[in-house]
């Protein structure tokens, strides 16, 4: 016996599908979808995407173009008289060569004084050595270069120790036993980092964080205020609870500021071998360990709020007034983070948002245990949901607010 399907009761292809779209789309949280509409707005806009780019363009050519431009290897030419200056010149470019493999030192014979002047003055050499043992003169045009100087130098004083070592029947080493200095440079961690490097690292580390999150942090608050202005809010607070518009606008945007961030970070890790310090990749790469949780905590503890001053104003114009407490803070964290020292440095590590800025340059430093970068980030943890709960309230509270701009306090002295 056959089944047969009465037609009537079969729903449209077309209505089928619609329906399937449909609970396929109730399954998703709308959060998610406000975070796919953020990135993929983003994603779009020719300034952000150029904004981008130009930035890398200058990371590489402030890592990569001194290089080019730095003189690369050092290269002299010398004229010597004779075999005992070519001695000099030819131990001097051993000397060289032990600091720089690249580097080079070459003698040029001439026929006499007159024609290793002449050679100086043409420009033909950087320089002339000659005299005879006991005796030398380096003949330059203006002043010769220290490092031309030093080397020659050097070769000089090793000959004259060696003869005078050699007439006394001992060695160059016992000669000059206990007369070297050894350099020892203190500001140089453990890791080889060097102490300059260490500065920049961490001042490094500070700016990305403070353009980060004063520029997403306008943007999430233009974007409010966008909504705002064009009625759009309305519409979706009427489909989309507010908390989870909320937290779609500021997830997306946290995504996008770390992976500019991440792309900005690994541009410069593939690019600091061509700068000659990738000796202090080992160090970079556990301050990165440690910066990345700072980063993520600090961008959301500030997200929210951002987004509480877009809320705020019911017009583009009035986000500069709205955003200014916010962005006045930022500044002042700022400075203070790059200007302190000794106590307050140590008290602005443990601070919540403050310490995203000092807490990594402590740690570039070696200057703190394990114990204290883990407090700091369980501190600016609990105030991240402190902020984001603060921020959720007034964001809810001035979202459907269009009658002039709201004051943060009258914000939160309305009832919800």
């Amino acid at each position: 016996m056959s089944t047969v399907t009465d037609p009537r009761n079969t729903p449209p292809a077309s209505q089928a599908s619609g329906q399937e779209g449909t609970t396929a789309s109730a399954t998703r949280s709308p959060w998610t979808l406000v975070l796919q509409r953020e990135i993929a707005v983003k994603l779009k806009d020719r300034s952000f995407i150029w904004g981008t780019v130009l930035t890398l363009v200058f990371l590489i050519a402030a890592l990569v173009l001194p290089s080019f431009f730095g003189g690369g290897a050092a290269s002299y030419q010398v004229a010597v008289t004779g075999q005992p200056a070519a001695a000099v010149v030819e131990q001097a470019e051993t000397t060289l060569q032990a600091e720089d493999e690249e580097a080079s030192l070459t003698a040029e014979t001439v026929a006499d004084r007159a024609a290793a002047e002449q050679a100086v003055r043409d420009g033909d050499v950087d320089a002339a050595l000659v005299g005879e043992p006991g005796a030398w003169e380096l003949l330059s045009d203006g002043a010769p270069s220290l490092g031309l100087d030093s080397v020659l130098s050097d070769a000089v004083r090793t000959q004259a120790l060696t003869e005078r070592a050699e007439a006394a029947g001992l060695s160059v080493e016992d000669l000059t036993a206990g007369s070297v200095l050894i350099p020892v440079d203190l500001s140089e961690s453990e890791d080889g980092m060097p102490g300059f490097m260490q500065f920049i690292l961490g001042f490094v580390f500070a700016i990305l964080f403070y353009m980060a999150a004063l520029t997403f942090g306008l943007q999430i608050a233009n974007s409010v205020v966008e909504e705002k202005q064009s009625r759009i809010v309305e519409i979706l607070a009427a489909m989309i609870p507010v908390r989870q518009l909320l937290l779609g606008k500021v997830l997306g945007n946290t995504i996008l500021a770390f992976g500019q961030i991440a792309l900005i970070v690994v541009v410069a890790l593939v690019a600091m071998p061509l700068t000659g310090f990738d000796v202090a990749l080992p160090g970079i790469a556990e301050a990165l360990l440690w910066y990345l949780p700072f980063f993520v905590l600090g961008f959301l503890a500030l997200a929210c709020i951002w987004a509480a001053a877009g809320a705020l104003a019911s017009r583009t114009e009035d986000v500069q007034s709205t955003s200014m407490p916010l962005t006045m803070f930022l500044v002042v964290i700022f400075i203070l983070a790059l200007n302190s020292s000794g106590t307050l440095r140590e008290v602005l590590s443990f601070v919540p948002v403050a310490s995203t800025f000092v807490m990594p340059m402590r740690i570039v430093e070696g200057d703190t245990a394990l114990w204290e970068p883990l407090l700091a980030l369980a501190l600016v943890a609990l105030f991240c949901a402190g902020s984001i709960w603060l921020g959720a309230k007034l964001y809810e509270r001035a979202l459907l607010h269009t009658q002039g701009a709201l004051t943060w306090r009258g914000a939160l002295g309305r009832k919800d």
